[in-house]
């Protein structure tokens, strides 16, 4: 099934990492430096501004936001209004970090680029990093070429993540201590560059990919029973809304920085569709 989109909000510079949370999207205006909410009639605030460009974002047991500092390689967390640092990642990411996937158990897991990506570097592995619920710090997975979005299954064993210009989505175990096991093939996406990704109540993945310009549903083996056509390329995608049913889509005409500024083509576009998401396990 093919599916189009509906504009929510727009004149954005270039949103990322959406979060649907208290009854909000939470998201990331990335290249203007912001975290926001929007709700479901298209009102949008600021809930704070980084001095560095904001990456994925997730929520402590307590209620505390994380979010992480890119260029940075920090993650911070915000304290009574107040962005603070939770723990440094300059001594474990190659390169520029990136999504964020923060569990039930308050065990966050932060990908990175691995590489210069706007420096026409090769193209090289990352990793993923643990930040425990303490702040301690460690690499859980070494082999990954540009982690981007993460999804965790509902019982919290297995962990997915995007890997963006090796155009598969890969699953690892996550064993009692939040270290994970092998890198397993979840699902080959051919040509496709995965970007943001969520998971339904069917454990089927919904997946933004920027270079064909739509969002798919893929079942694991790599079967794609539905299609997303947004008015952007899309980026990011989260399950939100009343009863989860609402897709979001994040879109933008560029990721370059200076051209984000310049065009404010990011949008948020929603569209309904049969199966709801899930929550964190």
């Amino acid at each position: 099934m093919n599916i189009t989109t509906q504009l929510l909000l727009d004149g954005l510079m270039f949103p990322e990492a959406p979060r649907w949370h208290q009854g909000n999207l939470w998201f990331t205006d990335q290249h203007a430096r912001l975290i926001k909410t929007v709700n479901l009639q298209g009102k949008s605030s600021v809930v704070a501004e980084l001095s560095d460009l904001p990456g994925g974002l997730g929520w402590l047991p307590d209620g505390r936001l994380l979010v992480v500092s890119m260029c940075r390689r920090q993650l911070l967390v915000l304290n009574h209004g107040k962005l603070e640092l939770f723990a440094d990642l300059s001594n474990f990411a190659s390169f520029h970090c990136n999504d964020l996937l923060v569990d039930r158990l308050g065990r966050s897991y932060v990908g990175n680029f691995g590489y210069d990506l706007h420096g026409d570097e090769p193209v090289t592995s990352a990793e993923i990093i643990l930040v425990l619920s303490d702040g301690k710090v460690k690499i859980v997975a070494d082999d990954v070429v540009f982690p981007n979005g993460m999804a965790i299954t509902p019982d919290g064993k297995y962990l997915i993540v995007a890997e963006t210009f090796a155009s598969r989505l890969s699953a690892f175990k996550v064993y009692p201590d939040g270290s994970l096991g092998k890198h397993e093939l979840w699902a080959d996406l051919g040509e496709a560059f995965p970007d943001g990704i969520c998971l339904d109540q069917e454990h089927a993945v919904w997946v933004a990919c920027p270079n064909t310009g739509e969002v798919i549903r893929v079942r694991q083996g790599g079967e794609i029973i539905d299609r997303v056509t947004p008015i952007g390329k899309a980026y990011a995608c989260m399950l939100g809304g009343d009863k989860r049913t609402t897709l979001f889509v994040l879109s933008s005409e560029t990721d370059n920085p200076e051209q984000a500024k310049q065009m404010l083509s990011g949008r948020i576009e929603i569209v309904d569709v049969e199966v709801p998401g899930i929550g964190l396990p």
